[in-house]
């Protein structure tokens, strides 16, 4: 079908990193060009009840998976929604929302590649793969500042649904094409939420920018800290894009300048000069940082869905 829209999943646990990933895509893109849907507003059950009932969010018997599939493939084809809405404020459902496509769909949440007719809805599919503890960081931060949890509250849940995440949510990490893990460098003298690296497991399910051009293991003119590695994910060969945390916005304009060469219609969405808009974080005290690390991915996975977008021209 000509012209539908293209449709990026983004799926991981709790606190992965989605929003963030999802909000850079979408400023890159033009937020006027991208809908945004989580499925996590696809619950069947309100806060009390799961409780009640002893069932955490990451099951599938406590989502309305049937209701995303359909869905997902009214928006492939360019059909609106009347999609739920789920509150994570007060931990109960608003009123559902009339969701038209736009050119752009971003499909972000726990179980986004939980059918195979869910998984053909999508052009390109990531998954983030954070490691744990530091996920467990990030979910108590958000949780204690935004949905009204202590600390203590949200390990305890942690510690509950570790079950459901090993059962229900890193198995779908086997279909994703892009596998996104950000981790603190081993030589990093103190902690910090923004010096990250980056490894982008890139599988052949797609086609890849030809990175391996300008990025050898025997180095390049980035100076190593941007690389293309041969690794095994799943017993099986793949490239790994890895990014160091204390790249530098040139060298990150330069992989952007290769990204804008071999997608001439990207130049409208990213200059040629660097995109200063993306790979920004919010800090523990409000500020504003910038991740040179998440900046190129957004970039990446921006390309791949403007590739698939130019197939259906």
């Amino acid at each position: 079908m000509l012209n539908r829209p293209i449709i990026l999943g983004i799926v991981g646990d709790s606190a992965a990193g989605k929003t963030t990933l999802t909000r850079g895509v979408a400023q890159i893109l033009g937020e006027e060009n991208v809908t945004v849907i989580c499925t996590d507003d696809y619950h069947r059950y309100d806060r009390k009840q799961r409780a009640d009932l002893g069932i955490s969010a990451l099951h599938p018997d406590c989502n309305y998976l049937d209701i995303i599939q359909q869905h997902l493939s009214l928006l492939r084809t360019g059909q609106s929604i009347l999609k739920p809405i789920y509150n994570h404020t007060s931990g109960s459902f608003d009123p559902p929302e009339y969701i038209k496509p736009s050119r752009f769909v971003i499909v972000e949440g726990l179980l986004g590649y939980s059918t195979r007719g869910m998984r053909d809805c999508y052009d390109v599919r990531v998954y983030l793969a954070p490691p744990e503890d530091l996920r467990a960081q990030w979910k108590v931060r958000r949780d204690t500042r935004k949905r009204g949890y202590t600390a203590e509250q949200v390990l305890d849940q942690l510690q509950k649904r570790g079950h459901d995440s090993e059962s229900f949510i890193q198995p779908q990490r086997s279909w994703a094409d892009v596998v996104v893990t950000f981790y603190p460098p081993q030589d990093e003298a103190q902690e910090s939420e923004v010096i990250l690296n980056a490894r982008l497991v890139l599988r052949p399910t797609i086609p890849h920018p030809e990175f391996s051009t300008m990025l050898t293991p025997e180095g390049n003119h980035l100076g190593g800290a941007i690389r293309l590695e041969l690794d095994r994910d799943m017993n099986k060969p793949v490239d790994v894009l890895a990014v160091d945390g204390h790249a530098t916005s040139e060298q990150v304009k330069e992989l952007e300048r290769m990204l804008c060469n071999d997608v001439p219609y990207l130049g409208q969405f990213c200059s040629l000069e660097g995109n200063e808009d993306i790979g920004k974080v919010v800090g523990t005290t409000g500020e504003i940082l910038q991740s040179y690390p998440l900046a190129l991915t957004q970039l990446l996975i921006t390309y791949h869905m403007l590739k698939a977008a130019n197939v259906y021209q």
